[in-house]
């Protein structure tokens, strides 16, 4: 039997139980590989298996990345879901799943914590909070090798080019211009928000360290919750990231046309992101004013640009005595604090569902709740 029927086989026996698009591949693969000419076939096997991934990928990639949904002055500049909500499939190179991609392919599908997190996220539908905890709940390396495989890596699925985003680099005319970054070095909490898909996670917290005298490099540990709907069951999962933050602000030989304090960079899900930081407003805790600094951020993923704002505090509740002053900030950088929500950082106490060995092969989870035929 060929190498591609075989791979086809394995895949689609795989995944035909959990994720219904693959169920009458699985049958054609079988009948091509009784027949005696595969080349005709296989080229209309190539088409519908490649069309399945393709919309997996692109129903995954529009929800991997968040994308801000403020109000008055928040744009959305979403070129690559717009392209999805298109279903311009026949753009993708539906060969290109196996060819280019096909270890990452049998990787993911051949994993039980694969197989769920792509089930997961085709039933979000594009729901973003949905796919959040799909992540949450599935996210592994596997997942995200097979994202920036086919997505940015091989471009399986063609993606718009030439999007826009020069609207990361306007920056802030507010922004605090002789910023010390000593300063942030410590444990922050996130208290309040603005971007209900990027900034209201509950219990967050970033601990900043730095191996540089003057503090040029910061190391960002984010720590935060995602819950899960009462409705399906409730509790939540810790996550921790984290991230490495080169501070502009405190190299002054270096052009800094934006203004920005501060970038980072890395990869998300299998993208790749590019993200500024703005300093607003701080206090050092002087003058009856509890430490604070307002951060306003601007980014971009393949999917356009994004930005929204937060408030870090040394309290896990934003102090009443810094309110005006936090205020003020945000007026004089265009924001309004009344749009601001307050993040719930109470943190009660309670067993996450996180499961540390889960896609192992060795955890009681990784085929829990996996559902077998039409009828479950």
């Amino acid at each position: 039997m060929r190498n591609d029927l075989i791979l086809f086989l394995l895949l689609t026996s795989c995944c035909s139980a959990f994720i219904p698009q693959f169920r009458h591949a699985h049958q054609n693969i079988i009948e091509i590989a009784n027949s005696n000419d595969h080349q005709q076939d296989i080229k209309e096997l190539w088409k519908e298996v490649g069309t399945v991934f393709a919309t997996l990928s692109l129903g995954v990639g529009i929800m991997m990345t968040p994308l801000p949904s403020l109000a008055d002055g928040v744009n959305n500049y979403d070129g690559f879901a717009d392209y999805a909500k298109e279903n311009q499939m026949e753009k993708s190179d539906v060969g290109c799943f196996v060819s280019k991609c096909g270890d990452q392919t049998k990787n993911l599908f051949s994993n039980p914590r694969g197989i769920k997190g792509i089930s997961c996220l085709g039933r979000c539908k594009g729901e973003q909070s949905c796919a959040t905890r799909c992540f949450a709940a599935y996210g592994s390396k596997d997942l995200n090798s097979w994202l920036s495989c086919t997505i940015e890596d091989n471009e399986c699925v063609k993606v718009p080019k030439n999007v826009d985003n020069s609207a990361e680099n306007i920056g802030y005319d507010g922004a605090i211009k002789n910023f010390n970054p000593k300063s942030l070095v410590g444990k922050w909490y996130k208290t309040t928000g603005l971007n209900p898909d990027y900034d209201m996670f509950d219990c967050q917290s970033n601990v900043f360290t730095t191996g540089t005298k003057d503090a040029s490099e910061l190391d960002m540990d984010i720590f935060l919750r995602i819950s899960q709907p009462k409705e399906d069951g409730g509790g939540y999962w810790n996550n921790n990231l984290q991230e490495h933050m080169v501070v502009d602000a405190a190299q002054k030989d270096v052009s800094n046309p934006s203004g920005r304090t501060m970038h980072t960079a890395g990869k998300m899900y299998g993208l790749t992101f590019d993200e500024n930081w703005y300093i607003l407003g701080q206090s050092d805790g002087s003058n009856g004013i509890p430490e604070f600094k307002l951060v306003a951020y601007k980014g971009h993923t393949l999917q356009g640009n994004y930005e929204g704002s937060f408030v870090y505090a040394k309290e896990p509740t934003l102090p009443a005595a810094a309110i005006p002053a936090v205020r003020e900030a945000a007026a004089k950088a265009g924001l309004n604090f009344d749009k601001y929500k307050p993040i719930n950082n109470s943190c009660p106490a309670g067993e996450p569902l996180n499961d540390s060995i889960a896609g192992t092969g060795t955890s009681t989870s990784d085929w829990k709740d996996l559902v077998i035929g039409e009828g479950g």
